[in-house]
């Protein structure tokens, strides 16, 4: 079994950000949303990666390096343009030779992990009719689906009354279930016959829903299964923030930082070395980075705050502030993204809450 992650969209949703970022590096947490896929690939005993990349491939491959550190080995694919998810598929094919392959969206989050779904394809290919009671012959793909309530935008999968997957549509005007395509597909070897047969959608993608229906209309068994727990596609800000709450949930206290005797940690914080709370309250959950100094200041429930920021006279819940901003004396701010090196100061005198989306580099005064 090897991997795939797609990382080589362009962010455009998270714009200003990732004017000067890839999406996928944005952290949740204090970790990159991609570092999150590659966990849980090498936790399923994958230890083969290609990671599909475009324009941001030097960032990307100066982030990861050669994945030692994940216990996996990592190939980069570049891809010249977003062609389609198939497109992918069709430029991997040296590297997936006929071996299966799990295919993984870099910018999606799930909290269930990959093992039991590797586990369940690998059971449906030797023994098909184990699980869902036919004879259809090996499973040849198997999809993640989850209920939305816009499918609209999204894959859609049509299920038959017998409960297999009968038909897959992109992005349907009139979607035939609320059933969408979660970013994690398994396949095995044909599915390269599928993506050479298949042509390019009215937006001149490769669609991988049009290379399962390939599958399905030729008489090959694509297996679902229902997603358990939450999935978050984190390519804007509002889904990012969640997920980010979401992750935290999880986290367990640790305090490595220094906290002086003025200062209150309460409940579910990580302190990260080097970092410095002063004469200020923190909330968790809450993880403050490395060599980050809080000073006078309260730092609310799910907040990530990346190393080598100042956080001073300001009152802060609910965002994500990226390695070296600072913050200055602007009262409160909440549901918030803010980039690299960001400076945000404030005039005399503002009281009220903000709502803030800033890029890197950005300095904002607010009077």
């Amino acid at each position: 079994m090897k991997g795939l992650i797609l990382s080589g969209g362009a962010g455009t949703r998270l714009r200003p950000l990732t004017h000067t970022r890839a999406k996928q590096l944005v952290p949740i947490a204090n970790k990159p949303v991609l570092f999150y896929g590659i966990e849980d690939m090498a936790a399923a005993g994958i230890t083969e990666v290609a990671i599909v990349v475009g324009d941001t491939a030097g960032e990307i491959q100066e982030a990861v390096g050669d994945g030692a550190r994940f216990g996996v080995q990592i190939t980069y694919i570049h891809q010249e343009a977003p062609l389609g998810l198939a497109h992918c598929v069709l430029i991997a094919r040296d590297f997936l030779g006929d071996d299966c392959f799990v295919m993984y969206l870099g910018d999606n989050m799930l909290e269930q992990g990959l093992a039991e779904f590797v586990e369940r394809f690998e059971a449906r290919r030797q023994r098909p009719s184990l699980l869902d009671g036919s004879d259809a012959g090996p499973c040849r793909a198997q999809i993640l689906l989850a209920p939305v309530e816009n499918p609209s935008s999204f894959g859609v999968a049509e299920i038959g009354p017998d409960g297999r997957v009968v038909n897959l549509v992109e992005k349907p005007a009139q979607p035939p279930s609320n059933l969408a395509l979660v970013g994690v597909y398994l396949f095995d070897s044909v599915i390269h016959d599928a993506v050479r047969a298949i042509e390019p959608s009215d937006r001149g993608e490769l669609e991988i829903t049009d290379a399962l229906a390939w599958l399905i209309h030729g008489g090959h068994h694509v297996s679902h299964q229902l997603l358990d727990g939450w999935w978050i596609d984190t390519g804007k800000k509002d889904p990012l923030l969640e997920c980010n709450r979401l992750v935290l949930d999880t986290i367990v206290r640790r305090v490595d930082g220094g906290v002086d005797g003025a200062s209150k940690v309460e409940g579910r914080v990580v302190v990260s070395p080097g970092a410095k709370i002063v004469n200020s309250t923190v909330r968790g959950p809450v993880v403050i980075g490395e060599d980050t100094r809080i000073e006078n200041a309260f730092i609310g429930p799910y907040t990530s705050i990346g190393k080598g920021c100042a956080i001073t006279d300001a009152e802060l819940d609910h965002s994500v502030v990226l390695d070296h901003s600072r913050i200055d004396g602007v009262g409160r701010i909440t549901d918030s993204l803010v980039g690299q090196q960001v400076q945000v100061s404030r005039s005399p005198d503002l009281r009220r809450g903000l709502r803030l989306m800033l890029g890197d580099h950005s300095h904002l005064e607010l009077g």
